[in-house]
C-alpha cells in the first residue's frame, strides 16, 4: 500500500525528471513517470518469475501503480513546485550563501523545491514532518552530505517563516473571533 511518503518519493522522482529535461509538459512527463513505474513493477515480477503472466485489467496503468489518493497527492506536490517555480527558487536563493542553484546536485535542490513548497502552500502539513521528510529524501536519494545540507537550509527557512496559527477562537455563528 502506497503512502505520502511513498508520494513524496515519486513526486521528487518526478521533479527530478522534470529538471533534466526542462521545457517538456509536465503534464506529459506526469503520465511518461507512472508509465515507467508500471514497466519497473512488471520487469520486477517478471526477475521474480519469467513465466508470470499480467493480467489485461480494466483499472489503468495509474490505478495499478498507487491508489488514487496517493496519486493525487504526488500529482499536487509535483503540480504546485511547477506553478510556484520561480517565486519558491526565489526564496530559496537567499539560503544558499551566494552558491547558484545550478551548482546544487539535482537531488538536493528539487528536495528542497519540495520542502519550500511544503512549507510555503500547504499549512496542513506539519513542518516537522516536512522536514524530516525532505533530509529522509536526501539522504536515501542521495547521501548523508546532502541530508544534513537540505536539513541546514530547511531549518534556516523555518525559523525565519511565521509561526503557524493553531487555533483560531470561533464565534458563535462560526466566523473568527476578533
Amino acid at each position: 500500500m502506497a503512502t505520502r511518503r511513498q508520494g513524496r518519493e515519486w513526486a521528487l522522482q518526478m521533479l527530478f525528471q522534470d529538471d533534466l529535461n526542462p521545457g517538456q509538459d509536465l503534464d506529459m512527463t506526469i503520465r511518461k513517470f507512472w508509465r515507467q513505474q508500471w514497466t519497473c513493477k512488471i520487469d520486477e515480477m517478471r526477475d521474480r518469475n519469467p513465466d508470470v503472466k499480467i493480467e489485461s485489467s480494466e483499472e489503468s496503468i495509474e490505478e495499478r501503480i498507487a491508489p488514487l489518493k496517493i496519486r493525487l497527492f504526488t500529482e499536487a506536490l509535483v503540480r504546485g513546485v511547477g506553478e510556484h517555480f520561480q517565486e519558491i527558487d526565489e526564496r530559496i536563493f537567499p539560503y544558499l550563501q551566494n552558491w547558484p542553484m545550478h551548482r546544487i546536485g539535482s537531488i538536493e535542490r528539487n528536495v528542497l523545491r519540495l520542502a519550500f513548497y511544503e512549507m510555503m502552500f500547504c499549512p496542513d502539513v506539519p513542518r516537522a514532518v516536512v522536514l524530516n521528510e525532505a533530509i529522509d529524501l536526501a539522504k536515501y536519494f542521495s547521501n548523508a552530505d546532502a541530508g544534513r545540507f537540505v536539513n541546514g537550509i530547511l531549518d534556516k527557512f523555518n525559523k525565519d517563516l511565521p509561526v503557524p496559527d493553531t487555533w483560531t477562537p470561533k464565534k458563535p455563528d462560526g466566523s473568527a473571533a476578533p
